[in-house]
């Protein structure tokens, strides 16, 4: 990078006592990280996809394994609302 771009990123980053990106950047992360648990296991578990791109491919997800994965993606969004709004 040139130092140009990271006096760039400096200086965003500088603007007094406040955190970059805000004092709620683990909040924010953890939100979009259960979110994405969730609505990612939800799609592989409506729309499978048309054929595996290999013979050892599964025809659809495990039922159980989105399940665990749905509920802790929701427990995850769950916590990082009532952070943010708390």
């Amino acid at each position: 990078m040139s130092t140009a771009i990271i006096s760039a990123f400096v200086a965003a980053a500088d603007d007094g006592n406040q955190a970059f990106l805000g004092d709620d950047l683990l909040a924010w992360l953890l939100l979009a990280l259960g979110g994405a648990l969730v609505f990612g296991n939800v799609m592989a578990l409506l729309r499978p996809p048309a054929k595996g791109r290999k013979a050892d491919d599964l025809t659809r997800a495990p039922m159980g394994r989105s399940l665990l994965m749905m509920g802790a993606g929701l427990i995850a969004t769950i916590w990082a609302l009532a952070t943010l709004t708390g």
